[in-house]
């Protein structure tokens, strides 16, 4: 099945998709630092919204849907089925993590198009709100709190290092290190973006307040409040877009 030409279209069209996703939100992001944001997330449920606003946006969803959905499957498969050496066995985990996402942003997806609303930042508070009534939850959200940051320095230190290189098989030239620099600086954006995730958790977590935890978008938001916020969370914003080209030029270059 990893093998099958199908299999590894599919897995093409799932980066190509995700990286549309990104394109999207580091456009919302960046109108909010430009004040343009009001009434709009600059998550994935806010992508996926925005898109189905758009004239020809409900069937777009469908192949968005297809797409998230076929990525989720080739992950579960590298994560679960591939036997994997010694050294790759975290990625192996992290892999099947991501998998569940991805099937969860293709939920979200076919939800919209079928007229639904996503509501990330409720969500994410009434999690916080469930867990921190939980015994040890206030313990248990700032552990997933620190987690999220963690993730987002591993992100950003694979941007650094250019350590997704090895997720490629890079043209040479100018094109490859077009592609390279997409890739550092759009790892490096996302990076920032979940450390501030987990931080408006660990906050939540702190103060015992559900309502300071939120979404991708909030943590955004919160960047803009920071001094120089609009200049930084611009930057995020094109480094979103840098990712969500990095994850196009993945699709086509990709090691599978």
């Amino acid at each position: 099945m990893r093998g099958s030409r199908g299999f590894r279209l599919a897995a093409r069209a799932g980066f190509a998709v995700n990286g549309l996703l990104h394109v999207l939100m580091g456009l919302l992001a960046i109108g909010i630092a430009l004040g343009a944001g009001r009434g709009t997330s600059a998550d994935p449920g806010g992508a996926l919204g925005a898109l189905a606003a758009t004239p020809g946006g409900g069937a777009l969803l469908w192949v968005l849907a297809a797409g998230l959905a076929a990525l989720a499957l080739w992950l579960l498969v590298e994560g679960l089925l591939v036997e994997a050496p010694a050294g790759r066995r975290r990625e192996a985990v992290v892999d099947v993590l991501k998998a569940f996402t991805y099937g969860a942003l293709a939920a979200t997806a076919v939800a919209i198009a079928l007229g639904g609303r996503a509501d990330s930042d409720g969500e994410a508070r009434e999690a916080s709100a469930a867990l921190l009534a939980a015994p040890g939850g206030v313990l248990l959200l700032g552990a997933i709190g620190v987690g999220v940051a963690v993730l987002g320095v591993v992100v950003a230190a694979k941007g650094v290092r250019r350590g997704f290189l090895d997720d490629l098989r890079l043209p040479r030239g100018a094109l490859g290190r077009t592609v390279t620099a997409l890739g550092v600086t759009g790892y490096v954006a996302k990076g920032v973006a979940l450390v501030a995730v987990g931080g408006i958790v660990v906050t939540a977590a702190v103060t015992t307040d559900a309502s300071e935890a939120g979404s991708f978008d909030d943590a955004l938001r919160t960047i803009a409040e920071l001094p120089f916020g609009v200049v930084l969370l611009t930057l995020v914003g094109i480094g979103l877009v840098a990712y969500g080209a990095y994850c196009a030029a993945r699709a086509r270059w990709a090691r599978l």
